[in-house]
């Protein structure tokens, strides 16, 4: 699958917003966002402001790509299976996107970005119901129990990651045990507990189309 490979940071910018891709980064005066916060390259200050409605849709739509680190195919797939699924297809995409195994091993606070969550699971790191799972897009099931193997509890990153997962808190919807570094995916999030920045309805209007 095609990785972005260029600074993150840049993405941020265009989007306008801070997607947390950097981790500690993010949350110090350190973040590029803070200092410049215009779109990269040499026209960013001076971009038209007037933005149609398409590009409002597409604009949410490479936004959340990016939160999640999804290609386009991928993401369209999501969007195909929450569409065929009852209830607000909306809602449906952010719950299948926030049931990634990378996305929980991120919102357990096991890692300080989603890029290094699904490094975690890639190395074989990760257990799920007691057996290794190493793929980061694998859906986690609501009562799933997840845990660092043995040589990866003390491993510096994941220190740094729990303990300022620690000032922040885990997500909601998560029961986690942050000092023996596991925790259960309780139950699938409401709205209310989802990103408010998010305006998932735009991109159910762009592939409505």
């Amino acid at each position: 699958m095609a990785r972005y490979l260029e600074a993150k940071c840049r993405l941020c910018r265009r989007e306008g917003e801070k997607l947390f891709l950097k981790g500690g980064k993010c949350y110090s005066d350190k973040c590029p966002i803070e200092r410049r916060p215009y779109a990269p390259g040499m026209h960013g200050q001076n971009r038209r402001t007037k933005v149609s409605d398409y590009g409002l849709q597409l604009r949410e739509k490479q936004k959340v790509k990016r939160i999640y680190g999804l290609q386009e195919k991928q993401f369209r797939g999501y969007f195909d299976d929450a569409d065929r699924m009852p209830g607000i297809t909306g809602l449906n995409l952010l719950q299948i996107l926030e049931s990634r195994l990378d996305n929980v091993v991120y919102r357990m606070g096991l890692a300080s970005s989603r890029t290094e969550a699904r490094q975690i699971v890639r190395h074989k790191l990760l257990k799920v119901n007691g057996g290794i799972v190493n793929i980061p897009s694998y859906r986690v099931a609501v009562g799933s129990r997840l845990e660092l193997v043995d040589g990866a509890k003390e491993q510096l990153r994941v220190n740094a990651a729990t303990e300022a997962a620690g000032s922040r808190g885990a997500a909601e919807w998560l029961d986690v045990d942050l000092p023996s570094r596991q925790g259960v995916y309780r139950e699938m999030p409401v709205r209310d507990q989802l990103d408010s920045n998010i305006r998932e309805q735009l991109i159910v209007e762009l592939y409505s189309k």
